[in-house]
């Protein structure tokens, strides 16, 4: 996959054009003509159609800055971080609370995934033509387009709520598709056309260990059963989650929590989907994840932004070895034996957007890992909790614990067993754009911010504002989220 990328970028190119100054008003290609059939119709030309898919969680745009900003820093797991006076265009308003319709990090997501979203369609559209490329393999190609779509639909649900619905490629001169893109539908109809995405990728992809070591990113049936027992549980259809927790087989955690996320621990027996970074030039990264994060000042190497709270640090029990592999603490040796001097700005950092190799590049080998398999436990142990199986969910949950190295819990009674569910979902899964949406589902948003001194409005900060540029070009069709 790491080579798949760097060929990808002058096809995306010509393709697949992102969103113009109209959010969902894309260039589309409907068709191809004769001489690029030619071109593309064979398994490599049929796998760059969605290779390019990939490529989009690269950008600057879609899983960088805007990305951290909206579901980290908002969050009570960090502050902004960096210079006092360095705001980083909206992460101060993001850290506080403050932010609105206009706001960059809020438009950037939302124009981001529509931007995928338009790929995966393409792509949909595209492959079946191929007609001399291998039938199976154009079958995987187009569940592992449905598997992202359903990916970035997910992505905006969970902040925005109901949005439109783009389920093939518009034509610009129709009415009726300038509607379609324009007219934001429920939560609930987001989430049934993220669940027929889910179970048409289910039904054609492989399980990991199926693919090519040169292919190892690419979505798996597991990360499709991973994906939507999530779905589920942002719906709170408890047996669901069970259900397909219990499809996703042949992953395991692994002994080493540190490990997961350090050059050697990507696509572990512990990951179901990741991010793939690069890490050499020109070979390309994800754009500034690494260094936006990285240390701050005399001796640093980054931006300083994103810097953990101390409500996060916290939370961590006596003992729990998740904190010091998941904060840089200022002044201390990290695992490659770098100094972080007591000069640099912040108290503390994010570990798990170190790299070592590549330590101030503006495209690093670090991946961002999206599902892993502790997520599948503690999601299970979550939902049988809810439907008065608590003695197998503590069970699950102590599995956690011990690979933190932590006894057993001491929380019996299911109201205990799930408030401590919820706590180990914060330190396990620590930076990893978790954090907000959790605190929403649950209903400890309010309780949980004001111990970060932060004040989160009931009835407003569940969702993110709809870009203001957006609401103003639906002309009525889509109405903005409360409060905004």
């Amino acid at each position: 996959m790491k080579k798949i990328y760097i060929s990808i970028f002058a096809l995306s190119a010509y393709f697949f054009s992102g969103c113009s100054n109209d959010y969902l008003d894309v260039d589309q290609t409907e068709s191809i003509s004769t001489k690029d059939i030619a071109l593309f119709n064979n398994d490599e030309g049929a796998a760059t159609f969605v290779t390019a898919i990939y490529s989009k969680f690269l950008d600057w745009n879609m899983t960088s800055f805007s990305w951290i900003g909206l579901s980290s820093i908002a969050s009570d797991d960090a502050d902004k971080g960096s210079s006092p006076g360095d705001t980083g265009s909206d992460k101060d308003l993001m850290d506080a609370l403050t932010y609105n319709a206009s706001t960059p990090s809020t438009s950037e997501i939302f124009a981001a995934n529509y931007e995928g979203i338009n790929r995966c369609n393409q792509a949909l559209s595209i492959v079946p033509q191929l007609d001399q490329a291998n039938p199976a393999l154009r079958a995987r190609l187009l569940g592992e387009a449905k598997f992202l779509r359903a990916f970035m639909y997910f992505t905006l649900v969970k902040t925005y709520g109901g949005v439109p619905i783009v389920d093939r490629l518009p034509n610009p001169s129709s009415d009726e598709d300038r509607i379609m893109q324009l007219t934001r539908k429920t939560s609930a109809e987001v989430y049934a056309f993220i669940e027929s995405d889910l179970t048409d990728a289910i039904a054609a992809l492989p399980n990991k260990s199926e693919y090519a070591a040169s292919e190892k990113g690419r979505a798996s049936k597991g990360a499709a059963y991973a994906l939507l027992a999530k779905v589920n549980l942002y719906q709170k259809n408890w047996q669901k989650v069970v259900d397909n927790c219990n499809l996703v087989t042949g992953y395991s955690i692994v002994p080493n929590y540190a490990s997961m996320f350090r050059l050697a621990g990507e696509n572990d027996a512990e990951s179901i989907f990741e991010i793939q970074g690069t890490g050499s030039t020109p070979a390309k990264g994800i754009s500034g994840y690494s260094n936006t994060q990285g240390a701050r000042g005399n001796g640093g190497w980054g931006w300083g932004f994103n810097t953990p709270s101390q409500s996060l640090v916290n939370a961590y029990e006596a003992g729990d070895v998740r904190k010091n592999a998941t904060i840089i603490f200022r002044g201390t040796t990290l695992y490659d034996g770098r100094v972080v001097p007591v000069t640099v700005e912040n108290e503390r950092y994010n570990y798990k957007a170190y790299s070592s190799a590549f330590t101030d590049g503006w495209e690093t080998d670090v991946n961002i890992k999206y599902l892993r398999y502790a997520d599948v436990i503690l999601m299970k142990a979550e939902a049988l909790n809810e439907l008065n199986q608590t003695p197998a969910a503590i069970v699950l949950l102590n599995q956690i614990r011990v690979r933190a190295g932590l006894g057993n819990t001491t929380a019996v009674s299911q109201l205990d067993v799930k408030k401590a569910i919820w706590k180990e979902r914060r330190v396990e899964m620590a930076f990893e754009h978790d954090r907000f949406f959790d605190l929403v589902r649950t209903g400890q948003a309010v309780a949980a911010f004001a111990v970060d001194g932060k004040t989160f409005v009931a009835g407003k900060h569940e969702l993110f504002p709809l870009p203001q540029a957006f609401i103003t070009q639906s002309n009525g069709l889509s109405a903005q989220n409360p409060g905004y």
